[in-house]
């Protein structure tokens, strides 16, 4: 079996797979103060605690991380624990997807994981976006090639920066009001942390549409897809485990 972890700036996501078959999965908070041992703690409890075979033997493992320090646990951890060396998706590792900006180490593993995942699982051309601490647009084209990205503030980063910035504002739940025109001060800030990110979404959606040539399917996940879901009609599939997805596919082209 393959265990599967992509860290993240807010949320560590850990998977299991059977095969292609994704069987368990959890999320903890990132936390970049977290030793090795504590680590391989959580993992391992994660791992007695989860509903697996009763011969489940974890033979595999692979790592997506945006946190170094965290990246260096894991390079720390996993031999000692689990007796395998890691395949790490950073530069070196194959992808089997030709990434087409400027400076090819600059995208970040989950970017990369998420645009092999769609291409493979949806085809190309595709836009992937990314709910997480940032908000990701990443294009792939119909070729299978990582063309390019845009990045903005997250959902949730937004929503706090309105709060702290203001002095009478306050946190909402993150659901739609029942009409943009906000009526209350409540209804008034869900319109514009809600619908307007969605608009944002949708916008971005379109620009990039346009520069595939008005072809492209559009897959969105990441923390906060399933939140934002409901509120857009842009979106043709939603794949909250698209990031673990990725790992998979990246570990089985360097485990050839």
């Amino acid at each position: 079996m393959l265990l599967a972890v992509d860290i993240g700036n807010t949320e560590t996501t850990i998977g299991v797979f059977d095969g292609i078959e994704l069987i368990q999965t959890w999320r903890i908070a990132t936390q970049q103060e977290r030793t090795s041992d504590e680590l391989a703690l959580l993992i391992t409890s994660f791992l007695r605690l989860g509903r697996l075979p009763r011969d489940a033997d974890i033979s595999g493992f692979a790592v997506s991380s945006v946190v170094p320090r965290a990246t260096l646990a894991m390079r720390e951890l996993v031999p000692h624990y689990f007796d395998v060396d890691p395949v790490i998706v950073e530069p070196g590792v194959r992808t089997g997807m030709p990434i087409r900006i400027d400076n090819p180490k600059e995208a970040g593993a989950d970017r990369i994981c998420n645009a092999v995942a769609a291409f493979e699982e949806y085809g190309g051309p595709a836009i992937v976006v990314d709910l997480g601490t940032a908000t990701t647009f990443d294009a792939v084209s119909a070729d299978g090639e990582l063309l390019g990205a845009a990045i903005s503030p997250g959902l949730a980063i937004s929503a706090n920066a309105l709060v702290q910035r203001t002095a009478q504002l306050r946190r909402v739940e993150f659901v739609p009001p029942s009409r943009p025109i906000g009526k209350s001060t409540l209804e008034a800030i869900q319109s514009g942390v809600v619908l307007g990110y969605a608009s944002l979404i949708e916008g971005m959606v379109e620009r990039f549409t346009e520069e595939l040539d008005g072809n492209a399917t559009t897959v969105m996940t990441g923390g906060y897809a399933e939140v934002m879901e409901p509120n857009l009609k842009c979106i043709d599939a939603v794949d909250p485990w698209l990031v673990l997805k990725g790992l998979r596919i990246i570990y089985e082209r360097n485990a050839e």
